[in-house]
C-alpha cells in the first residue's frame, strides 16, 4: 500500500513493514508547484534533481522495509536542509524566525535554492519574499521532515532501534555550485556518516564492502557527508542509525536529458540486492541485541 499526500510525499511499505529499516530520498521529486515562478531553463533546472533515485531504491519495499519520497523538487524547497538555512538578504521582507545560513546558502543550495545547477546562474529574477518562503516550509518541507521523523519514531519504538538510509544522487563531476573545485570527478558511490556521529561504524562499513565487492569505486565522507535528515535523525548511542548513499548518475542516466541509461538496470538490481543485504545486517543486529 502507498500512502501519498498529492504533490507533497508518499510512503510506500508502511503495511508490510517487517524490519526497523527506513529509506527516504528526499531530493527526487518532478512534480514542480504552479507557483515556482522561477527564471530557469526548466531542463536545466532539472539538474537539481536526484532523478529516478526513489524508483532505483523501489525494491526496499519487498526487502521489508519503509521507503518515504517527496515529490516536488528541491530546488522549491529542499527537505535535506534546516528550516532556517538561508541568508536573510535573499528574501524580501521580514522572516517569522531566525536564520542561520550554512555555506549550502552561500552556495545557492539552501533551504530555498537561488541558482541553477550546473553553472550557478540566477534562479529567479527577483528575490523570493518571505511569506513565500515560510509557506514552502509549512507547505512542503515540514510535512516531510516531520514524516520521515515519524516513521523513525514508529520503528524505534516498535523494536528499540532503527537504521535509516538516506538515498541521493550527485552529478558526475563537480559543478560551480559544489564545495569541490569545478570538474573535480567524483567516486561511483559517497557513503556519509557525519565522520561517524549519525550511524554505528559497521553500518557503514557493511554498505561500503558490499558496493567494493562488486566493483565500485566507494568513498566515505568526501565529499558529501551527510546533510540536515541525518544530522536531525541520526543517534547511535539511542540505537538511531542514519547513512546517507550519494550514487552517481553516470551509472543510471544521462544527466541532460534526464533518461535512463544502459546501466539503469544493472543499479537497480545492485540496490535491490542492497536491501536485502541491509535487510539481514538489521536482523542480525536485532538478534544480537536479544541475545545480549
Amino acid at each position: 500500500m502507498t500512502v501519498t499526500v498529492p504533490g507533497v510525499l508518499s510512503v510506500r511499505g508502511a503495511d508490510t513493514q517487517s524490519l526497523p529499516l527506513v529509506f527516504d530520498s528526499p531530493h527526487s521529486g518532478t512534480d514542480y508547484p504552479a507557483d515556482f515562478d522561477h527564471a530557469a531553463d526548466p531542463l536545466t533546472l532539472r539538474h537539481a534533481e536526484d532523478t529516478h533515485v526513489a524508483d532505483l531504491w523501489s525494491g526496499a519495499v519487498a526487502a521489508g522495509a519503509v521507503l518515504l519520497e517527496a515529490h516536488f523538487p528541491r530546488s522549491y524547497v529542499d527537505a535535506n536542509r534546516a528550516p532556517d538555512d538561508m541568508d536573510p538578504a535573499q528574501i524580501e521582507g521580514s522572516y517569522p524566525g531566525a536564520l542561520n545560513p550554512t555555506v549550502k546558502s552561500s552556495l545557492g543550495i539552501g533551504l530555498c535554492w537561488t541558482r541553477v545547477p550546473p553553472g550557478g546562474e540566477p534562479l529567479y529574477a527577483r528575490q523570493l519574499s518571505a511569506d513565500e518562503v515560510a509557506a514552502r516550509v509549512a507547505r512542503y518541507h515540514r510535512p516531510y521532515q516531520s514524516r520521515l521523523r515519524a516513521l523513525l519514531d514508529e520503528g524505534h519504538a516498535r523494536w528499540g532501534a532503527v537504521w535509516h538510509i538516506n538515498c541521493h544522487s550527485m552529478q558526475e563531476v563537480a559543478s560551480a555550485m559544489s564545495t569541490q573545485a569545478r570538474g573535480t570527478p567524483r567516486p561511483d558511490f559517497v557513503l556519509g556518516d557525519r565522520d561517524g556521529a549519525s550511524c554505528e561504524p559497521d553500518l557503514t562499513e557493511t554498505v561500503r564492502a558490499f558496493l567494493s565487492a562488486r566493483g565500485y569505486s566507494v568513498a566515505v565522507n568526501d565529499p558529501y557527508k551527510g546533510m540536515e535528515l541525518i544530522r536531525a535523525n541520526g543517534d547511535p548511542a539511542r540505537r538511531r542509525h542514519s547513512m546517507q548513499i550519494e550514487v552517481n548518475r553516470k551509472l543510471y542516466m544521462d544527466e541532460d536529458t534526464r533518461a535512463p541509461n544502459a546501466g539503469y538496470d544493472t543499479l537497480k538490481a545492485c540496490f535491490d540486492a542492497l536491501s536485502l543485504h541491509l535487510s539481514d545486517y538489521v536482523a542480525s543486529r536485532l538478534e544480537r541485541t536479544t541475545a545480549e
